[in-house]
């Protein structure tokens, strides 16, 4: 517990919430070629690193409670920030399918998404652990959620109905009742779909729009908040080919850029984004690199992550159990394919930096595991930090 009150601390000063697919971006800010005009939206990462901590960070931990052999809530671990390794440091609070989680920008109270058919979104505080209550997101299975960088409104992604809630977040870090419900009930759904499937929200470089990412539509909605009232307008919504089936979007630091995975087709894509209206531009489709080989399943990347300096990205494949690497050129606007580098676990289904970027980690759903890789400051190369952690259904790893 000293441990987390510690950490809370010191996440104060971070300039936006942490997620599990991407912490806030470290203090100082990057140093690349890109520098210039980061976007407080960006995904975050090294270099541009802030003096990695001292001791032992906390490693939050996101699992399906209702799997077979799923954990009991969301997990506590610890990580060492010079080698990775990770030690377990056993429940962090009883909560329900905790599959997705997010840190409010002032560190003191975590957000976890309850994936099931009667969806809800839970509050823990962590300098004591006490779970602060649960709303419900107005829809099934909710995915992933997120917090605006302003810290008063929880975004969160209803997958099983296709729909995006909004929450009021108190000054106690608890939530209060659903003041805005979005259904993407159009275009209809595409090859394969029976309906929407809003797989991720997140708030957008600017501050003033709000992105939906909707497998199930091949669609990225963009909404303007209101953030007096607390409520989403759309006011402009992205194609992507029919069937690519996106899933995650990463923006650039740079802040007018985004790459996107396409979980159904296997690919990705480069996007541009004007910040003063919200429109994003979905790019051509390129290879994940993680061709299925003989007798092997689909892909389904799952997630990406860019650094800090924007210099590079990389895309968790779940089927290809592989990190694939990209070098980030033309100030954003080009993914130059660098080669895949083995998970060390089985169906990686999320990603994430430490906050000095340094360290990146993996969520292997299927083997119950949590792998650790030190990000290279020049080239972008990952290599293996430790042993792959046994975390229970492994599907979210939130590093402090």
């Amino acid at each position: 517990m000293a441990l987390l009150a510690r950490t809370a601390t010191a996440a104060a000063a971070l300039p936006a919430a942490a997620a599990c697919g991407g912490p806030a971006e470290p203090d100082g800010g990057p140093d690349g070629p890109a520098a210039a005009g980061t976007a407080p939206g960006a995904s975050s990462g090294a270099p541009g690193r802030q003096r990695r901590s001292a001791g032992p960070r906390p490693l939050l931990l996101g699992t399906y409670t209702s799997a077979e052999g799923g954990g009991e809530g969301v997990g506590l671990a610890e990580y060492d920030p010079g080698t990775g390794r990770v030690t377990g440091r056993g429940l962090l609070a009883e909560v329900d399918d905790p599959s997705y989680l997010a840190v409010h920008p002032d560190g003191r109270t975590l957000y976890a998404v309850n994936e099931r058919e009667d969806g809800a979104v839970t509050a823990v505080r962590l300098s004591d652990r006490r779970v602060l209550g649960s709303r419900s997101t107005g829809g099934a299975a909710p995915c992933h959620l997120s917090v605006h960088p302003g810290g008063r409104w929880l975004f969160s992604a209803n997958y099983g109905s296709g729909s995006v809630a909004v929450h009021p977040i108190g000054a106690s870090g608890a939530l209060g009742e659903r003041t805005g419900l979005v259904t993407h009930s159009d275009p209809p759904p595409g090859p394969g779909q029976r309906g929407p499937h809003a797989h991720q929200v997140v708030t957008g470089p600017d501050g003033n729009h709000v992105l939906a990412v909707d497998l199930g539509t091949d669609t990225v909605y963009t909404y303007r908040l209101d953030e007096d009232a607390g409520t989403l307008s759309e006011v402009a919504r992205a194609r992507t080919r029919p069937g690519a089936g996106p899933r995650h979007l990463a923006f650039h630091p740079g802040g007018r850029h985004a790459y996107l995975a396409n979980e159904v087709d296997n690919t990705v894509a480069v996007c541009a984004y004007a910040p003063e209206t919200g429109r994003l531009t979905v790019g051509e489709a390129q290879s994940t690199g993680a061709e299925p080989g003989p007798g092997s399943g689909p892909n389904y990347p799952a997630q990406f992550l860019v650094t800090s300096d924007g210099a590079y990205a990389f895309l968790a494949n779940r089927g290809h159990n592989s990190l694939s690497r990209y070098a980030v050129e033309a100030a954003g606007a080009r993914l130059r394919f660098l080669g895949t580098v083995p998970v060390g676990g089985d169906f990686p289904r999320q990603i994430a930096f430490s906050p000095d970027g340094a360290l990146l980690f993996a969520a292997n759903q299927r083997s119950g595991s949590v792998s650790a890789f030190r990000v290279s400051e020049d080239g972008g190369e990952l290599r293996t930090a430790g042993r792959p952690f046994a975390s229970p259904v492994a599907v979210c790893a939130l590093p402090l």
